[in-house]
């Protein structure tokens, strides 16, 4: 499974994931919560994430690409 882009459904308590691969199927859906996410993608590949623009996307940008501030 070579999962190759991510859309990420923000929300204030639940987070909805879809995963594609390189064909554009749909590999993977899972609904985490804040903690779960972070850690589910620090475990994975280097991938293209998308994801809504709001306060919440740009807190989640800097822990997926490991920075602070």
């Amino acid at each position: 499974m070579q999962i190759r882009s991510v859309g990420i459904d923000l929300g204030k308590t639940t987070f909805h994931l879809v995963a594609l691969g390189d064909n554009g199927k749909v590999l993977l859906k899972k609904t985490f919560t804040q903690k779960q996410l972070i850690a589910f993608t620090a475990n994975m590949q280097t991938c293209l994430i998308g994801m809504e623009a709001c306060s919440g996307s740009h807190f989640l940008g800097r822990a997926f690409t490991g920075t602070r501030s």
